[in-house]
């Protein structure tokens, strides 16, 4: 990441590109692995670790200092999305580019009500909230020691860097 980059997430808290922390898995594992990969966007070194501490492969790696900022063993990884809905800042989500020939699934954590449903069309958001596609809701899960959702949805893999939120409702 160059210093305009770095400056960018500064003054806006949109992430630009990567930076230690906030690293996509390798290609040659992302495109093949079943059930997919975690993606964390965490370039902040602050006090939390969360992700590492819940996730049951140890594909987080444990903090040597709770300031640190993620470092992934991404051959560890089941794509389970515990850490989805483990972490407190919203910074980890799960891309499955094996769900189908053209579509991705999405693992993303959902703290809104009403809760959507499985089979809802909704408005698949950028970092910044720009609506890059539609996609389908196939599954709502929560993690029983957690209270954030794990919404499952199903959209364009030409997405799969850039889609983090959804927004759902009446948005047409």
């Amino acid at each position: 990441m160059n210093e305009k980059e770095k400056e960018s997430l500064f003054n806006s808290g949109v992430l630009t590109g990567e930076l230690p922390g906030a690293v996509r898995p390798p290609q040659d594992l992302w495109s093949g692995k079943k059930a997919g990969l975690v993606i964390v966007e965490c370039p902040q070194r602050i006090p939390c670790n969360p992700c590492a501490t819940s996730c049951p492969a140890g594909s987080i790696l444990p903090f040597s200092d709770i300031n640190d900022t993620p470092k992934i063993e991404y051959s560890k990884c089941t794509g389970c999305a515990i850490c989805v809905a483990a972490c407190p800042g919203l910074a980890c989500f799960v891309v499955d580019l094996t769900f189908s020939e053209d579509k991705a699934l999405y693992k993303m954590p959902y703290e809104m009500l009403p809760l959507p449903e499985k089979g809802d069309t909704v408005a698949c958001l950028g970092r910044q909230g720009e609506e890059l596609a539609r996609g389908t809701v196939e599954a709502v899960t929560q993690p029983k020691r957690d209270k954030t959702y794990v919404v499952h949805v199903s959209a364009p893999k030409e997405f799969a860097n850039d889609i983090r939120a959804i927004r759902t409702g009446d948005w047409a």
